[in-house]
């Protein structure tokens, strides 16, 4: 091993030691033992939210864990997460730079990682405001309703198909949940797309590169390190694939917009943020990257979220065929 690193491993160790030395003296809530460097990282195993469960059995409602460097306070009481909301919220509003926040999302552009402050309560507002409000989702219903057809169609054919009458739900949904946020958010139908799979394939690579452990997150002196495991290269190789693939979308919608080409009367996403940028009411300046970042906050939590949550519902409905037999009658 090269000298240099041997020294900058040496140094964080003792950097880490001079941390952990100075809060020794605070009071501090309950908390497991914890090994070197690592913490209590090595207790929390491939499902962290049943070790957490455990792990609160025993230590309490409100416990301290140590994960590497990065302190972590662990609520598990109704009561004590009021309390914290309620007089707490500032110390709580902000979430912790990742790594991977700072590559995929423009240095933690969008909402949901972006730093409690004054962006993020402008950019809070737009997604509720512009994007999310009642009548919006309301306007974009018949795409769910056309989708949603598609999919029991596809469900009727594939099971008419199948020798033993099973199909492969979790593509369907996933397939469903994917077009419905291209069509509403980028007002692309992948069903009519060339493209498709290429929107599929990035979604893909973005949930598994925002899932991947760094060391940095951790260990913020060990940072470098992310490096030699080659997880920077491969976020910056992911983020220009997609960054590539947003400026495609954000200019073809420009052209719409300034009359170029033809295109829907449908406003999508793009079109919405596009014409805050044009019109000037934002009291901020919103910025491309501004706006690729909310929209990849979109791309992370509008597809993935929605066909893991019906899978799940699917699941427990044939887990307790009487609520099923009462949804079918509904």
């Amino acid at each position: 091993m090269p000298a240099y690193l041997i020294f900058l491993f040496l140094l964080s160790l003792l950097l880490l030691f001079i941390r952990t030395r100075s809060r020794s003296n605070l009071n501090l809530p309950p908390s497991p033992p914890r090994l070197p460097l690592i913490g209590n990282l090595h207790q929390l195993g491939t499902h962290p939210h049943r070790s957490y469960r455990a792990l609160s059995q025993k230590y309490g409602p409100l416990m301290l864990l140590q994960l590497g460097q990065v302190p972590a306070l662990v609520v598990s009481s109704a009561d004590m997460v009021k309390e914290i909301i309620k007089n707490h919220d500032i110390a709580f509003s902000s979430r912790p730079k990742t790594t991977a926040g700072d590559f995929m999302l423009y240095g933690c552009q969008d909402v949901g990682l972006a730093p409690y402050g004054e962006y993020w309560r402008k950019a809070r507002k737009i997604c509720v405001l512009e994007l999310l409000s009642l009548k919006r989702v309301q306007q974009f219903q018949f795409v769910r309703d056309e989708v949603t057809i598609a999919l029991i169609e596809r469900i009727r054919r594939t099971s008419q198909s199948s020798k033993d009458f099973t199909i492969n739900l979790s593509e369907m949904l996933i397939a469903a949940s994917n077009n419905i946020f291209s069509r509403c958010v980028l007002g692309r139908n992948l069903e009519n797309e060339g493209d498709g799979s290429r929107f599929v394939e990035l979604s893909r690579k973005l949930m598994e590169i925002m899932m991947a452990f760094s060391v940095g997150d951790f260990l913020p002196s060990l940072r470098w390190v992310d490096n030699l495991t080659g997880l920077i290269g491969r976020m910056r190789k992911i983020f220009r694939e997609i960054d590539t693939f947003f400026d495609e979308v954000v200019e073809e919608h420009k052209a719409v917009l300034e009359g170029g080409v033809g295109g829907s009367n449908m406003k999508d996403f793009v079109n919405i943020l596009l014409e805050l940028q044009k019109n000037g009411v934002l009291d901020f300046d919103l910025t491309q990257d501004n706006m690729k970042a909310i929209l990849m906050d979109m791309f992370v939590g509008g597809s993935d979220n929605i066909s893991t949550a019906l899978e799940w519902l699917m699941a427990e409905l044939v887990r307790h065929p009487k609520e099923m037999k009462k949804a079918q009658e509904e």
